[in-house]
């Protein structure tokens, strides 16, 4: 099966809508029988819903999955400027109370960027979200560990070139085993890349996560990997300071796994989260 074929099979099984977005529009993609719980999933930077992709073939067979392109990503317009990640937060509040009228109740996810957005989204929606799961988020406070050696990309590059910078590139800053950026994982990358028009730029070592998680009413949980180049050797920092937020938080680390934990341990993240999750269930 090509990385093209992988992708499409999983898509073959949602359906898509779209809601506004500024003067344009964003799309979700939606699995799962409408009777399980919600459970958004919201991508990092650079990305699209397929950060989520081996994911959700499991997680919607226990959830009503709702996967976004964020605004300024993957399919979906740019948001009105300037943007920020309160900015964002109405916009996806908007949708969601289209594809899940209020006041039906939700879980839901970030990965990465992803977890930076759904801070003030869950701050927003109250006790619309029960659970709060973030995935190697940035927003925390902490400065940008020592990043790895990475290579040029540019659009200029020969096609072969620009596809090794990639692999290279997904090696070293994404995953911990330097095989698991395959051809699925350098096609999606490529892919995200290519359509991404939005920057997280400074946002990651911001506060802009942290100084809103007070405001959340959601049960929290964080997942990390072991091995995640953005955390260095301060995995276990972020544990500290969430735990400041919700002391009875659950942290779980993946062990031998880097930051893209949800392509590169699907399985000990689906497992982590449905764990998770049934200890704040919606009613």
């Amino acid at each position: 099966m090509t990385p093209a074929e992988a992708v499409a099979q999983v898509e073959r099984a949602c359906a898509v809508r779209a809601t506004p977005c500024g003067a344009g529009r964003m799309v979700w993609r939606l699995w799962g029988d409408d009777a399980r719980p919600p459970l958004v999933l919201l991508h990092g930077d650079f990305g699209a819903w397929t950060h989520w992709l081996r994911c959700i073939p499991a997680l919607s067979r226990r959830f009503r999955v709702i996967a976004p392109d964020l605004p300024g990503y993957g399919e979906s317009d740019a948001p009105p400027e300037p943007w920020s990640p309160e900015s964002l937060a109405p916009i996806l509040a908007a949708g969601l109370a289209e594809l899940l009228p209020p006041p039906r109740r939700y879980h839901l996810a970030g990965f990465s960027f992803g977890g930076i957005i759904a801070g003030p989204l869950a701050a927003r929606e109250g006790e619309r979200v029960a659970s709060l799961v973030l995935l190697g988020s940035g927003g925390l406070g902490f400065p940008r560990a020592e990043a790895p050696p990475l290579r040029r990309v540019a659009k200029d590059m020969e096609p072969e070139a620009l596809r090794a910078a990639h692999r290279h590139n997904l090696a070293a800053l994404m995953f911990a085993d330097p095989a698991t950026a395959d051809d699925l994982a350098l096609h999606l990358q490529m892919e995200n890349v290519r359509r991404a028009r939005l920057r997280a730029g400074t946002l990651p070592e911001s506060d802009a996560l942290i100084a809103v998680l007070p405001r959340v009413r959601a049960r929290l949980f964080g997942i990390w990997g072991e091995r995640d180049a953005f955390a260095g050797a301060r995995v276990h920092d972020r544990e500290t300071v969430l735990r400041r937020i919700q002391p009875g938080l659950e942290f779980r680390v993946i062990p031998g796994a880097g930051h893209w934990t949800p392509y590169e341990a699907p399985e000990a993240v689906t497992a982590a989260m449905t764990g998770m999750l049934a200890a704040g269930a919606p009613e």
